[in-house]
């Protein structure tokens, strides 16, 4: 409870800074630029070497391509029969398709499964929705605004990730036994600041303006991202007998919110970015009382 509860406060000190203080310039991205540079790859640094191969870890990571190409193929859809333009469809396909696996995934996983919940949920984000990101969400972003793609710029921002960089090291150490234990403390000391810089950081990016003929379009993102992601994906676990910590993990990871980094690329390539902050918005106020329920409906070990 303790630790859920740092993350309702960080995210309100965030929201109440940026509404009643004035912010130093440059704030946001300087958090920001922390906690993706330092704290993010301190963290699967520390982490990676500590996760115990199993045969069903593939899971957590196939939820993830799961989410993102179901919301391509739903909103493509739902975007052909509701004569939806194509920057909506490349919005919600960004929003809908990518969840806060890391931000908000990382401390929600530790908060209710402990470190190693958390484990599960960096090889989800690193080996799942960060690499989709970086070539999935590029070539939705450029083709529904109507740019072009270069496959040598997709490849170059996936290799030189420092999270993903700390992903391949952290492989290789625990392949050679891990850190010294001094080693691993400083490293987890690093990390765990990312919990509340992430959600001071989102505090202060939040947004939550609607618009009428914004409605359904809003509840479709939502009721992917939020519930029929997670079935989809905790179907595929129950099918294939995968079971325990590895498929609640797995699924909620599935649920979380939308990702602020897609919400941010929507903005930059013009696909409807007052929508995709909405979404964002939203989703980040209900998945912290839809994942806690969910949690209490999938199997904790």
């Amino acid at each position: 409870m303790s630790a859920l509860l740092i993350l309702f406060v960080c995210l309100a000190l965030g929201i109440l800074c940026r509404r009643f203080t004035s912010l130093p310039e440059g704030i946001v991205p300087g958090i920001n630029w922390w906690v993706l540079s330092v704290a993010l790859p301190a963290l699967v640094l520390a982490l990676v070497p500590q996760v115990t191969v199993d045969a069903h870890l593939w899971f957590p990571v196939a939820g993830m391509y799961i989410t993102f190409f179901g919301a391509w193929a739903l909103f493509a859809l739902l975007g052909k029969l509701l004569h939806w333009t194509p920057q909506r469809i490349g919005c919600l396909t960004l929003v809908g398709g990518f969840g806060n696996t890391s931000f908000m995934g990382y401390p929600l996983m530790e908060a209710l499964h402990g470190k190693p919940g958390l484990s599960i949920a960096v090889i989800a984000d690193q080996l799942g929705c960060f690499p989709l990101l970086a070539a999935g969400g590029i070539v939705v972003a450029s083709l529904y605004s109507g740019k072009g793609t270069r496959a040598t710029a997709i490849v170059r921002r996936v290799l030189t990730f420092p999270a993903f960089l700390a992903l391949l090291v952290g492989v290789l150490v625990g392949m050679a036994g891990g850190w010294p234990p001094a080693c691993e403390k400083v490293l987890l000391q690093i990390g765990q600041t990312l919990t509340p810089l992430a959600l001071f950081s989102v505090g202060l990016q939040f947004r939550l303006q609607m618009r009428r003929e914004e409605t359904l379009p809003l509840l479709a993102g939502l009721g992917w991202k939020l519930l029929l992601a997670p079935l989809a994906v905790l179907a595929l676990g129950l099918a294939t007998g995968v079971g325990g910590l590895i498929l609640t993990v797995g699924v909620l990871q599935s649920a979380m919110a939308p990702m602020i980094s897609a919400a941010i690329l929507a903005d930059q390539h013009g696909l409807e970015p007052r929508l995709a902050n909405t979404v964002l918005g939203a989703g980040i106020v209900l998945s912290l009382v839809t994942l806690p329920l969910g949690n209490l409906l999938l199997p904790a070990a």
